[in-house]
């Protein structure tokens, strides 16, 4: 087998990761290496340097799925063959290809139900054609009850966002009090599932707010762990389906206005009675507030001229006695679900003016200039074509009512 450079430096790598303390200088020459290669004391032999070299330069990069369609290519392609249990073997070694036993589909062992109503509440959202063709796709979100079965709460909501949950747990704990946990999915509102996350204390907006009312979020691996609510959902799509079309609605407000008397019809009829008679809800203690707890917070440092940046809209602090020494300090924004916003510290509200840097040209300012009119336009026209998208770290807004972040 010739001994080419790629090949030459590829069982260079092999050799010294195999050999111990004994370095080689890659600065010598390819007959040295070939020599070295060779040598008796090497751990690893020729054969078994061509066979790594076969499997990471030709196996891997080949993208199709199986090795008895890699066999032929293999053939065709690089004038190497091999019978189908030498690929298969080390497509297995690659991590590329599952034997029959690591091939079967785990078991999910049941569960029993929690004690006590309250003690644990599985939530979830189905986005489904609740309307059916009489409105647009939209989400419901599922609070159910782990120990009895019982729906506790529905919403019909856009999307899955944090403010529509902000909003629906709001409502929930508002009617029954605070239960000791929920239990999600690993949706990105209720977990930060980026490992290589450089900030933050591990917690999303949801669990943050959670956290302040001492209640815990648990989040299911599968979603056979949380099946009760999967299940409901299932049941929901096809009972809830039906009973919207037999009374006509087709808007999420007049769907909204509809749920409590389909939750109570249907938990008189599935609900089961739990074990312990014992009701876990809590009542707010007088130190939490709901209302500050279930809004978006951020922090931000105020810069020397007494402004600060949230979602690409610049935050002008008024000049007054309590603000012009906070140069240089960090403040809290909270985003309200219903629109409102505060610039906080220490608990004190401050005074602000806006100044939005996505905010497009006024049409009418553009008739009432006519000198200045073909100028606008053209502008105007511009920041249409422009990305008019705030910022990715900023929560979606589709679950706010109204806002002062407009977009293009």
């Amino acid at each position: 087998m010739p001994y080419d450079a790629g090949w030459v430096a590829f069982a260079l790598r092999v050799r010294n990761e195999n050999r111990g303390p004994e370095r080689m200088d890659r600065s010598q020459s390819t007959a040295v290496l070939a020599a070295a290669i060779m040598e008796p004391r090497a751990k690893v032999r020729k054969w078994r340097l061509t066979e790594l070299w076969r499997r990471q330069n030709y196996v891997r990069p080949l993208g199709y799925a199986g090795h008895a369609a890699r066999v032929p290519k293999l053939s065709e392609l690089h004038d190497i063959r091999l019978c189908r249990e030498t690929v298969r073997s080390w497509m297995m070694a690659e991590g590329l290809w599952k034997d029959r036993k690591q091939r079967m589909k785990p078991v999910h062992q049941p569960r029993h139900r929690r004690d006590s109503v309250g003690e644990l509440v599985q939530i979830d959202g189905s986005h489904h054609f609740w309307f059916e063709s009489r409105g647009p796709r939209c989400t419901l979100l599922v609070y159910i009850d782990d120990a009895t079965s019982r729906l506790m709460h529905l919403q019909f909501v856009e999307t899955e966002s944090a403010f529509d949950y902000f909003t629906a747990t709001r409502a929930y704990i508002e009617r029954h009090g605070k239960p000791v946990a929920f239990y999600s999915d690993k949706h990105s509102t209720f977990r930060v599932n980026k490992a290589e996350a450089l900030g933050g204390n591990g917690m999303t907006q949801f669990g943050r707010a959670l956290h302040e009312l001492n209640i815990d979020i648990i989040c299911a691996n599968t979603s056979q762990a949380k099946g009760r609510v999967e299940r409901a959902n299932l049941t929901l799509q096809d009972r809830l389906v039906k009973e919207l079309r037999l009374a006509g609605i087709s808007t999420r407000a007049a769907g909204n206005a509809f749920l409590p008397q389909f939750i109570a019809a249907h938990n008189a009829r599935f609900a089961k009675p739990p074990f312990n008679d014992k009701d876990l809800h809590r009542l707010l203690a007088d130190h939490e507030s709901i209302d500050d707890a279930f809004a978006w917070k951020e922090e931000r440092t105020v810069s020397n001229s007494l402004t600060l940046q949230y979602d690409k809209v610049i935050f002008i602090l008024e000049p007054n006695d309590l603000t012009r020494g906070l140069a240089r300090n960090r403040v809290t924004v909270v985003d309200y679900p219903d629109g409102r916003l505060a610039i906080r510290h220490k608990g004190v509200d401050l005074p602000y003016r806006t100044f939005d840097r996505l905010q497009q040209v006024d049409q009418a300012a553009i008739v009432e200039n006519k000198r200045l009119g073909p100028v606008l336009a053209y502008v105007a026209e511009r920041q249409k074509e422009l990305d008019m998208a705030r910022s990715k770290k900023a929560p979606r807004r589709r679950g706010q009512s109204a806002h002062l972040f407009k977009t293009g």
